[in-house]
């Protein structure tokens, strides 16, 4: 019985150890395989990474280098009027709705601050409107613009011209300054000829005329006399002849105009070409620059209201001025305006001479039709109110040029606003300038001062 126990089990062992031998040799056979497939997959691995790495260091090595790119320019501290006028040029100005407006730099906007009333904007573009839609009557060109007679802050700016489309009426100096340029003959006589406004002055024939007949001193029956102050606000052409070719000449009249601003710009913060005036030897055309009575004399609107400034300010004339402040995206103030005294062309007696001329000109001068009534009305009551009025056609007749420049002046706070307008009629006469004038001061002045100082911050016009 034991040698059968024994035979089994070494037959059960030997079993068993060929089994477990036939494992472990199974066994070897797949860590064989597996460390050749782990063995080969890092083969490949490298091949692959060495050839991306040989790419990358290639590219690196043989492509072009890119260009360093310019780093955008920091927006300036502060801008100088040059700067200004450039971004105005950019911005139109011309029957705005607001007195806020935007101008983009390369990276930044500008935030420009103005002085316009809105108020008074709103009732020029209303008229400009009421305007267009007239058959008869209806001016070919219109330009009208106002400015506060104390700082020359430009308070509104309106107009259209069909005929000459992207030009501002308001600022092109292409107009007959007719009979403004008394202004200047007026003033040189009491400057330089120490005249008054009671200095006694004569004249034959009409008034509105200008022959050659009408420019001696020969007084006869039917000799009118006047005084500077009437000739003045009747725009007497034959008186002012005479002193352009006599008493006065070339010389004066040069100088004269020269120190009002006649071929000058001043350094305004907008663009408005310079006013024409040349003198020639001739004795008549002397007599026609002195009265106004010729086509060469060329002026804007603007600058219509530089030479009424320099009445109002003690012959100090200002140099007009559109922006207030300007800011940059950070709301950083980058420029502020300032006063300026443009020229002073006549002396403080001169200037109060030249008021009282003015003034005679709406009470019971060429403007007196248009302005009547004024002293009853609840707004223009309140005011002393002066101008200069002209009317010149083209040289083909097509066109009358009319013009009224003038100011009203708060009689209790001195407040004034200085206005000019040009009007070009067609075939019929519509509303003259002067009444256009007139609106505009109403307009103004017709605010509460409380309501005009919130109007300087408001960004449109209420509806």
């Amino acid at each position: 019985m034991d040698s059968i126990k024994t035979e089994q089990s070494w037959r059960e062992f030997q079993a068993s150890y060929i089994q477990q031998k036939k494992k472990r040799s199974m066994a070897d056979r797949i860590r064989k395989i597996a460390v050749f497939l782990c063995l080969g997959a890092a083969a490949c691995a490298l091949i692959w990474f060495g050839a991306y790495a040989v790419s990358k260091i290639g590219d690196w090595l043989f492509s072009p280098k890119p260009e360093k790119v310019a780093s955008e320019p920091a927006p300036p501290k502060y801008l100088g009027i040059s700067e200004v006028k450039t971004l105005v040029q950019n911005i139109d100005i011309l029957n705005a709705k607001t007195d806020l407006f935007f101008a983009d730099g390369p990276s930044w906007t500008y935030t420009i601050h103005t002085k316009l009333d809105t108020r008074l904007q709103a009732q020029l573009i209303s008229t400009l409107n009421y305007l267009q839609t007239l058959d008869r009557g209806k001016p070919e060109l219109i330009g009208m613009v106002a400015m506060d007679g104390s700082t020359g802050f430009i308070k509104a700016m309106a107009g259209f011209n069909p005929g000459k489309q992207g030009t501002n009426p308001c600022t092109s100096a292409v107009y007959p300054a007719a009979s403004l340029f008394k202004i200047v003959t007026a003033s040189a006589a009491v400057e330089k000829l120490n005249y008054t406004a009671t200095t006694p002055l004569f004249f034959n024939g009409r008034k509105y005329t200008l022959y050659k007949q009408q420019l001696t001193n020969q007084t006869t029956k039917y000799t009118s006399r006047v005084t500077l102050e009437t000739a003045f606000a009747e725009s007497i052409n034959p008186v002012f002849g005479k002193l352009g070719q006599l008493p006065l000449g070339k010389e004066v009249l040069n100088n004269f105009a020269e120190k009002f601003g006649f071929n000058q710009n001043p350094d305004a913060d907008f663009n408005f070409p310079a006013p024409y005036f040349s003198a020639t030897d001739s004795d008549y055309h002397l007599a026609e620059l002195g009265c106004g009575f010729n086509r060469d004399t060329l002026i804007s609107p603007v600058f219509a209201m530089t030479m009424v400034s320099a009445v109002v300010n003690k012959g100090h004339s200002l140099v007009p001025r559109l922006v207030d402040r300007i800011a940059n995206s950070d709301e950083d103030e980058i420029y502020k305006s300032a006063k300026k005294i443009y020229k002073t062309p006549i002396s403080a007696k001169t200037a109060a001479t030249m008021k009282r001329l003015m003034k005679k000109t709406v009470s019971s001068g060429t403007a007196r039709k248009s302005f009547r009534g004024y002293s009853r009305d609840k707004v223009l009551s309140n005011l002393l109110i002066g101008g200069k009025t002209g009317s010149l056609s083209n040289r083909e007749h097509t066109l009358k040029y009319d013009w009224f420049t003038g100011f009203g002046q708060q009689k209790t706070t001195k407040e004034t606003l200085i206005v000019a307008v040009v009007v070009g009629h067609g075939k019929y006469i519509g509303t003259r300038a002067c009444i256009h004038a007139k609106n505009m001061l109403r307009t103004y002045f017709s605010a509460p001062k409380t309501q005009k100082s919130s109007l300087t911050s408001t960004s449109a016009v209420p509806e």
